[in-house]
C-alpha cells in the first residue's frame, strides 16, 4: 500500500538489510534528538540553577514515564495493526485503524492529563521525594502532565507513519520541535529565571508543535492513512485488536516503569547528590537506549507487514537482521558512552561527587546494554506476530517483580547505588532467555503450520527453495 509515497518503504519486497537500515537510522536519530532535547532541561538547570533544582526534575523521571506507558503500549497496537493491514493491502482496515487511534489519543490523552495533574503531589510524596525539592518537582510534573494529549497524539501519529515505513518525516518534526525547545529553554531559564516552571513550559510547547506537524501530515496523506475529521470514531473490532496487542504492552511498560519508580524512590532516599548523578547518567543512558528501542519498533513494523503478507521466511530474516543491528548499535554506543563518561557527565554538572555517582550507573549498565537490546528485539518480534500477552507476563515476572523484590529484600542488606544497579542487567538477561525461547517456539509452529497446510503462496520459499 505504498502508493508511490517517496517517504514509505516496501518491507515485503526487495533486499531486507538495506531497508532495515533505511528504516531504523532515521528512527535512531529521531529518538536520539528527542532525548537530547529533553536533556536540555537538565543541562540548562545544571548550568543556570543549583543541584537541588536539577534534582527536582530528575526525581519525576520515573513518574512521567509511568503516566504515559499505557498509551505508548497502545501505540504499539496501532503500529502492529497498521503494518499488518498495510502488508495485506487492506485499505479499509488501515483507515479504520487510523481513525480509531485518533479517537483514543484525543479522549484518552485528555483523561490522563487530568489524572496526572491530580496525583502529582501524592505520588511524589509516596516516592519519598526530599522535602527541599518536593514543591519544584510537583510544579514540573503538573506542567508536564498538561502536555500529555500532545505527546500521545505525536506517538500515535508516528506509529501510523512507521507502519508504512516512514521514519523520515517524524525525524524532521522532532528536529523542528527540539530546536524550538532549546531556544525557549535558553530564554525561560537564564533570562526570565523561571527555572523548573520554564523547562516544563518548553516541554509542553515543543510537544504541541510536534503533534501539530504529525496531524497535518496525516491530514494531507494521499493513501489509506489519511486522517479525516468526520471519520474520527472508535471502531469496536479494531479497538479490540488494538487492545489485545497494545494493552499488554502498555501494562508491561507501566509495571516496567513502576519497578523503576521503586528504584528511583530508593535512589531518592540516598540524597540529592546521588539523585543528581543518577539523573545525569540516566539521561546519557537514554541516548544509548535508542539503539535498542529503534530495533524494537523496526522488528514490529517489518514482522507485522510481512506477517500480513504471509511471507514467513522474510519474517525470520527480518528478526535476524534486527538482532545483528541492535547488538552492533548497543555495543558501540554503550561502550563509547562509558569510556567518555566523565566528559559527558561534565556537560550536566561540574560537581565531582555527582560525576562519580553517575559513572557508577554508566559502568554497570552501559557495558552490557546489548542484553537490553536482545530483550527488546525479541519482544518487538513477538508483538509483530500478534503475540503480546506472553512477553508481557514474562517481563512482569522477570523485570518488574524481580526488581521490586530486589529493592525490598536485597537492597536493605547493602544500601549502595551499586547494589541497586546490578538488578538491571540481571533482569534483562532473564527476560531475553525466556522470551527468546517463546519466540523460537512460535516461529517454528508458524513454519510447520504453513508447510503442513500447503496453502501458503510462498510455500516453496518456506521450504528454502
Amino acid at each position: 500500500m505504498n502508493s508511490g509515497n517517496k517517504f514509505q518503504i516496501d518491507m515485503c519486497h526487495g533486499p531486507l538489510f538495506s531497508k532495515i537500515i533505511l528504516f531504523s537510522i532515521p528512527l535512531i536519530i529521531t529518538n536520539m534528538l528527542q532525548l537530547l532535547f529533553q536533556a536540555t532541561d537538565i543541562i540548562v538547570l545544571g548550568r543556570f540553577a543549583d543541584a537541588p533544582t536539577m534534582a527536582s526534575v530528575g526525581a519525576t523521571s520515573g513518574l512521567t514515564v509511568l503516566v504515559l506507558n499505557i498509551f505508548f503500549g497502545l501505540s504499539v497496537g496501532v503500529n502492529v495493526l497498521a503494518a499488518r493491514y498495510t502488508g495485506a493491502r487492506d485499505r479499509k482496515r488501515v483507515s479504520l485503524t487510523v481513525h480509531t487511534a485518533a479517537a483514543v489519543a484525543f479522549y484518552g490523552g485528555l483523561a490522563m492529563a487530568v489524572i496526572g495533574i491530580l496525583i502529582a503531589r501524592p505520588a511524589l510524596v509516596l516516592m519519598e521525594t526530599p522535602s527541599e525539592i518536593l514543591a519544584r518537582s510537583v510544579t514540573y510534573l503538573r506542567i508536564y502532565c498538561a502536555g500529555i494529549p500532545f505527546i500521545v497524539c505525536y506517538n500515535f501519529g508516528s506509529s501510523i507513519l512507521r507502519a508504512g515505513g516512514d521514519t523520515r518525516r517524524p525525524l524532521v518534526f522532532m528536529l523542528i520541535a527540539g530546536v524550538v525547545k532549546v531556544l525557549l529553554n535558553l530564554l525561560f531559564v537564564p533570562v526570565l529565571h523561571l527555572d523548573v516552571a520554564g523547562v516544563g513550559m518548553t516541554t509542553l510547547i515543543s510537544n504541541a508543535l510536534s503533534a501539530l506537524l504529525v496531524v497535518i501530515t496525516l491530514r494531507t496523506a494521499r493513501d489509506a492513512s489519511r486522517l479525516i475529521w468526520k471519520k474520527i470514531k472508535i471502531d469496536g473490532p479494531i479497538l479490540i485488536e488494538m487492545l489485545k496487542i497494545g494493552l499488554p504492552a502498555g501494562i508491561q511498560g507501566s509495571f516496567f516503569s513502576l519497578s523503576n519508580v521503586v528504584i528511583q524512590a530508593s535512589i531518592n532516599s540516598l540524597g540529592p547528590v546521588i539523585i543528581a548523578g543518577n539523573t545525569a547518567a540516566y539521561s546519557i543512558e537514554s541516548i544509548v537506549y535508542v539503539g535498542s528501542s529503534a530495533y524494537y519498533y523496526t522488528a514490529i513494523s517489518f514482522v507485522g507487514q510481512n506477517h500480513g503478507s504471509q511471507k514467513f521466511k522474510r519474517i525470520a530474516r527480518s528478526i535476524g537482521w534486527c538482532f545483528a543491528c541492535s547488538f552492533t548499535a548497543t555495543v558501540l554506543m554503550g561502550w563509547s558512552a562509558w569510556l567518555f563518561g566523565e566528559p559527558l557527565l561534565k556537560i550536566y554538572t561540574s560537581d565531582p561527587a555527582v560525576i562519580e555517582k553517575g559513572m557508577i550507573r554508566m559502568k554497570m549498565l552501559l557495558t552490557v546494554y546489548f542484553t537490553c537490546g536482545f530483550m527488546d528485539v525479541i519482544s518487538g518480534s513477538l508483538r509483530g506476530l500478534g503475540h503480546s500477552v506472553k512477553p508481557t507476563i514474562v517481563t512482569l515476572m522477570g523485570v518488574c517483580f524481580f526488581r521490586i523484590g530486589w529493592v525490598y529484600w536485597i537492597f536493605p542488606l547493602h544500601r549502595t547505588m551499586e547494589n541497586l544497579m546490578i538488578s538491571y542487567p540481571v533482569s534483562w538477561t532473564l527476560v531475553s532467555v525466556v522470551n527468546g525461547t517463546i519466540l523460537f517456539v512460535v516461529c517454528r509452529k508458524m513454519f510447520r503450520t504453513a508447510v503442513k497446510e500447503h496453502v501458503h503462496p510462498n510455500y516453496a520459499l518456506l521450504r528454502g527453495r
